[in-house]
């Protein structure tokens, strides 16, 4: 049977809504006993936009939530180029060789045509993918500002309860607001290369202000030295950018994805790091605000998602994009003949406490 088309032109989905005997509870018990099937229908499950999902979504979070909270939390971002993929699969299979579980989620490049993700992180990062200690979830950007799947916290408690102790998040590493990824993990790594002409060109002052640590990759071979002398200028950036935050300049060091040499010194500082963070109850400070910040962000979501699926605030926006196009009114007026007409709908329909 065909799937058909939704009014985006978007291929329709199933809905993933759990069956009788597939219960959030259910499903809930399969993640926590690592069950690789349950932990990608319940991903799939907590990112799905469905309206038949969200109840049954909720409700899996609810109770996977108590069992998340224990693994260390990485970002990394870097300039196209850097080997985000490869060096991932690399510190991937060093944790591992450590004892450690590994979950990766990355953030993918969107398809125009499906929304599905492009890239295949599965085939970039295939040893990685083959380890029995791993899981790869690609997840698409879609049109996300910040290259971050608007779902990826939800994947990550998941990921959690069913025992993953660290979960990388890889994102897009083009044009995305590296903001939301430091406000989602306890570490925030950028990775970057040298041999560019200008060492520091493309590395944004803002990426500066919010790394923990910068990796030099690709120092291997001839371009070893150049790598060393780029880490060398770049310590002294951030030393004279300072940080107020109490914990020091970022480190900066070299690696190699290629060999290997430089991921155990990478890895050092982030559990160092994060360890301090924990003793001190910084982590524990650190995450509460983030939740915050997640709260506030759905609630816009919510509310954003509420107006786009009232047919009168549909006719009124295009009533307001006429009158801002012919120059009639300024957009701020709009927006509130788009607000109010929801609000009227809102409050025919017997639910005015909504509207305030």
């Amino acid at each position: 049977m065909s799937e058909g088309v939704g009014k985006s032109g978007q291929p329709r989905r199933p809905a993933l809504t759990p069956s009788k005997s597939a219960t959030p509870e259910a499903l809930a018990e399969a993640v926590v006993r690592g069950e690789r099937a349950a932990i990608g229908r319940a991903i799939s499950l907590v990112e799905s936009v469905r309206p038949e999902d969200e109840i049954a979504g909720r409700k899996l979070l609810e109770l996977l939530l108590p069992r998340s909270g224990a693994a260390i939390r990485v970002g990394i971002t870097g300039v196209p180029g850097a080997g985000k993929s490869t060096f991932i699969e690399r510190l991937g299979m060093h944790l591992i060789g450590r004892g450690q579980r590994v979950a990766v989620l990355a953030v993918d490049p969107s398809s125009g045509v499906t929304g599905g993700s492009i890239l295949g992180d599965k085939t970039r990062m295939p040893k990685l993918a083959a380890a029995e200690g791993a899981f790869i979830r690609p997840s698409p950007a879609r049109t996300t500002l910040g290259g971050v799947a608007r779902r990826t916290r939800e994947a990550m408690i998941v990921l959690e309860a069913a025992g993953y102790g660290v979960v990388l998040v890889e994102t897009v590493g083009v044009g995305q607001s590296e903001t939301s990824v430091s406000e989602m993990t306890d570490f925030f790594l950028g990775l970057f290369i040298a041999g560019a002409g200008d060492e520091l060109q493309g590395i944004k002052r803002g990426v500066l202000e919010l790394v923990d640590a910068v990796a030099i990759n690709k120092a291997d071979g001839e371009n070893k030295v150049r790598a060393e002398a780029a880490a060398r200028q770049l310590a002294a950036a951030m030393h004279m950018a300072g940080r107020d935050d109490g914990e020091g300049p970022a480190a900066v060091v070299t690696c190699s994805a290629l060999t290997g040499e430089g991921i155990e010194r990478v890895w050092q500082i982030v559990a160092e790091r994060v360890e301090q963070r924990r003793s001190s109850g910084r982590l524990d400070r650190r995450r509460r605000e983030q939740n915050l910040r997640w709260l506030s962000t759905l609630v816009h979501d919510r509310l954003e998602a509420m107006i786009e699926q009232s047919p009168a605030a549909r006719d009124a926006m295009e009533a307001a994009k006429r009158a801002v196009l012919d120059g009639q009114t300024p957009p701020s007026a709009a927006s509130e003949m788009v607000v109010s007409a929801w609000l009227r709908e809102v409050r025919t329909a017997g639910l005015g406490h909504l509207g305030g």
